[in-house]
């Protein structure tokens, strides 16, 4: 029904999207020609220079939505009308998404089952998008790229598990911060951290030994060596896992293994683990592979792709704990509530 109705929709909207076709189309035309004219940009040891600031502000979703099954990618007249209709909830003056809600709720938007967006806020509200960055619309309709269906592998029965006890959270009392999710704690936002279009940049320094990895979120850095040696005994874990580079011709790849339960997405087991690669395509553009493989968690192995943005704007600092109250009023929150309860009100 979405294939159909889709194309639909936009044929409705063909002629006022008309001036932003072009624009995108001359976009494209430049872009090509830069590329054409570009060789990759090496360090002094004659590896491609990865380093720089790095945005990830895509709108593309981690798994491709339900209603755009089968297609793995839109049309640039679709695109056109998902990114004005983003800009049109997202701009500045609404509720601000976050991760993929974004897609979600331009794509009903555009589908005419839902109509503007609200947060889930409720009593406390939420921010304004005037604090989120607008996305970067392309063809794609899902990150992953395998398996072909754009979606995550089903989950083992610990996967499930675990999966649950993180969805609980939300609705557990608070009894103590330990009850709240790692982010919310200032601890990580896992690795490798997937988050978009809010504080979501990387920071890559190179030397001749090794590579520097730093995320905007809680600015989680890991200090990667290229020297092929072994990973740390298999009774160590850590919530960054344990890195060993190389290259591979002009890619970057990184190996990790020795992961905590739960340090990806919040449901990994210790089995996880996970091959990186990055490499230059572009001017001003880093490709960057994923393969998650997590045998206590999902069925097979999933990947995924995200085109990183090179950026001007350095990352600023994150104070988590010094600046963010947040942890102390989930947990204060939590026993007004259970005085609330307490006295009948």
């Amino acid at each position: 029904m979405v294939n159909r109705c889709l194309p639909f929709l936009l044929s409705l909207t063909a002629a006022a999207l008309a001036p932003a076709q072009v624009t995108s189309q001359t976009a494209l035309a430049n872009n090509k020609i830069l590329k054409q004219n570009w060789t990759v940009p090496r360090t002094p040891d004659g590896h491609p220079d990865l380093q720089g600031y790095w945005a990830n502000n895509n709108a593309t979703p981690l798994e491709r939505p339900k209603e755009l099954a089968g297609r793995a990618t839109l049309s640039d007249e679709e695109v056109a009308v998902m990114a004005k209709k983003a800009h049109e909830l997202f701009g500045g003056n609404g509720d601000a998404a976050f991760g993929d809600n974004v897609y979600q709720a331009v794509l009903a938007n555009v589908l005419g089952t839902q109509k503007g967006f609200k947060s889930a806020g409720g009593g406390t509200g939420d921010y304004s998008s005037v604090w989120t960055v607008e996305r970067v619309w392309e063809n794609r309709t899902s990150l992953i790229t395998d398996p072909p269906d754009g979606r995550m592998p089903a989950l083992t029965p610990g996967g499930e598990e675990r999966q649950a006890a993180r969805r609980a959270v939300g609705t557990h009392p608070a009894s103590g911060p330990e009850d709240r999710s790692l982010s919310e704690r200032c601890i990580t936002y896992g690795s490798p951290q997937l988050t978009a279009g809010y504080q979501s940049y990387y920071h890559i320094v190179q030397a001749p030994r090794s590579v520097m990895l730093m995320t905007e979120m809680i600015h989680d850095a890991r200090v990667i060596p290229l020297d092929a040696g072994p990973h740390l005994p298999a009774a160590v874990h850590q919530w960054l896992g344990d890195s060993r580079g190389r290259w591979e011709g002009d890619t970057l790849v990184i190996d990790t293994t020795n992961y905590k339960p739960r340090a990806f997405m919040s449901i990994s087991s210790e089995k996880l683990h996970v091959t990186e690669r990055f490499s230059r395509v572009a001017p001003g553009t880093l490709k960057y592979e994923i393969t998650i493989d997590d045998p206590g968690t999902w069925t097979k192995p999933w990947s995924l792709m995200i085109p990183l943005r090179h950026s001007a704007d350095p990352v600023y600092e994150y104070a988590c704990q010094e600046g963010n109250e947040g942890l102390a009023g989930i947990l204060a929150g939590a026993r007004a509530e259970e005085q609330a309860a307490i006295s009948g009100k």
